[in-house]
């Protein structure tokens, strides 16, 4: 392998030709999934005919802003909703969901997580941690979880005999969150919708969509969900987007939760877009193709550090339902050390060292490495991590897998040089 412009040891180059041998039919499926969701995409933008005056800005109250609304069409057309509610003023992915929940659920509901213990951010929205005003608990929602089974996968016999007819949510969670358990691809998330379906035919099925866009051909929406939210910054903001988060589904649905976000009667109708639409077009039409890079940049990972001698999941050749990428390190050191080489490896910021430090939200304290144009995203290349035991890292995102390569060799690098591999 060249790398011409940084010094990386000759055994950790060797280890990433082998590498890149093994990752080659992986490889060629996910060029495939590119392919087919930047056509999609692409007829997306065509349906909605997008022109020019499309990017131009509103103000104030935002009435007929045709940006705005062409751009719930496009989210709506790739993600196959009946509508969507796509806005720069979800701050976060967690708020995307928040708003989702309050939207939906009245005092009294029952929801239930059949995919154990949402990620911890989303506790705090729930009411099972931090004992913050204003939580789901606050309003009088009952919450009940099913556990993943010892693979960390679904139990589906558990999750069948939990539910009852009077359920008012099942919400899933497509990632891993800080966790060991494996992400779900579609036939999973489609085969806990069919048993929703069959034991409370009027449940809501919610997902939450977090890294998932565009890792598959299907979407969620047409194997039995009912909404879904998710964040610009990750995924489908294709690197572009600087802020922003979406929630689609059916349109009752996102018509309640529009409600949320603004007020009854408003809902949808306002909202200035100050400028940012054209980002946020672009963004979305990136979105496919940077979703695939990102793809790319984690098989490499995989296969690099599995040769190095670590423990992985998913390994390179498994299906992936996310961009995440976990990579067992056995040590804080370890951990600490792979997030500084990822943080060299960035396009903003390289000459900064990351440090653990407490952040809003989590329990333990945070390592994160983000040489990212937009700060946060999360489909740049990053990593981060809580502080405690196993010590493992989540990696993801890498706009482009050429650049992001050079991340990964850079931790790879740096863990040698502390005599950590």
């Amino acid at each position: 392998m060249n790398v011409p412009f940084h010094k990386i040891d000759a055994r950790i180059l060797k280890a990433a030709d082998e590498a890149m041998e093994l990752i080659k039919p992986t490889f060629e499926e996910i060029e495939d999934i590119q392919d087919y969701n930047t056509q999609k995409m692409l007829y997306a933008f065509q349906k909605a005919g997008i022109g020019e005056s499309h990017f131009s800005t509103s103000t104030g109250y935002g009435f007929d802003d045709r940006g705005r609304e062409a751009l719930d069409k496009i989210y709506a057309t790739v993600f196959d909703a009946e509508d969507a509610l796509v806005r720069h003023n979800f701050i976060c992915g967690t708020h995307a969901l928040t708003v989702a929940l309050f939207g939906m659920l009245r005092p009294g509901d029952r929801m239930l997580s059949v995919t154990g213990t949402p990620y911890d951010t989303l506790q705090s929205v729930i009411g099972l941690s931090g004992n913050y005003s204003g939580s789901l608990r606050d309003f009088g929602i009952i919450y009940d979880e099913v556990s993943l089974d010892k693979d960390g996968k679904p139990d589906y016999e558990q999750i069948e005999k939990a539910i009852t007819p009077d359920l008012k949510m099942v919400y899933i969670q497509r990632s891993r969150g800080y966790e060991l358990r494996p992400s779900l691809c579609i036939d999973e998330i489609a085969k806990i919708a069919a048993i929703a379906r069959k034991k409370a035919p009027d449940t809501i099925i919610m997902l939450d969509n977090c890294y998932g866009e565009f890792t598959e051909k299907e979407q969620p929406l047409s194997n039995g969900v009912d909404i879904m939210a998710g964040s610009l910054i990750k995924n489908p903001g294709g690197g572009i987007a600087p802020t922003g988060g979406y929630i689609a589904g059916r349109a009752d649905l996102v018509e309640q939760c529009s409600y949320r976000l603004t007020t009854p009667g408003i809902g949808r109708e306002q909202g200035a877009t100050l400028g940012i639409n054209r980002e946020l077009f672009l963004g979305a039409f990136n979105a496919p193709h940077a979703t695939g890079e990102a793809l790319k940049t984690a098989v490499f990972a995989s296969a690099l550090f599995e040769i190095l001698g670590f423990d992985t999941t998913p390994k390179y050749n498994e299906k992936r339902g996310d961009i995440i990428q976990l990579l067992n390190l056995n040590s804080t050191e370890a951990l600490i050390a792979f997030c500084e080489g990822i943080q060299k490896g960035g396009a903003v910021d390289s000459f900064v060292k990351p440090q653990p430090s407490p952040m809003p939200g989590y329990e333990s304290n945070v390592i994160m490495a983000a040489g990212a144009f937009t700060l946060g995203s999360t489909i740049e290349l990053s990593a981060d991590a809580p502080l405690r035991e196993p010590y493992s890292v989540w990696m993801q995102g890498g706009l482009t897998f050429h650049s992001a390569r050079v991340g990964v060799l850079l931790a790879a690098q740096t863990m040698l040089e502390k005599g950590l591999i």
